[in-house]
């Protein structure tokens, strides 16, 4: 089983809705990010994004928070790889004690969940 992990920091600057919340666009970009890394370790190419079959939004990614998201190789076809992915927020800004306070999550708040499909191109 393949997994991969990346870690975020969530800008101000990507906040899109009152209360510094960040689109969902903004998790499911980086499900892409490390989707591509599983696919240069496994097969040498970034490959391409077929289709997500699920995903949900479980709780809300904010700005100041820093996510890890990862990806796990659950079914391996020809081409295809079936992947779930993960993003928790692992740390977030506390704004309301100082402008720069933030606390380490123990445990972790699972913010998305996932399941994707990508292919790759065929051995030569």
């Amino acid at each position: 089983m393949t997994t991969v992990t990346h870690r975020r920091y969530v800008p101000y600057s990507h906040a899109h809705y009152g209360g510094n919340l960040v689109d969902g666009a903004y998790v499911v970009g980086l499900f892409g990010d490390v989707a591509t890394e599983v696919c240069i370790r496994m097969d040498g190419d970034e490959g391409l994004f077929a289709s997500y079959q699920d995903i949900q939004f479980r709780a809300p990614v904010r700005a100041g928070d820093v996510l890890e998201v990862s990806a796990t190789v659950v079914q391996v076809g020809n081409r295809s790889r079936v992947i779930e992915f993960e993003a928790r927020v692992v740390c977030r800004a506390k704004p309301h004690h100082s402008e720069s306070a933030a606390e380490v999550l123990d445990p972790p708040i699972v913010a998305t969940t996932a399941t994707g499909t990508v292919v790759v191109p065929p051995k030569p």
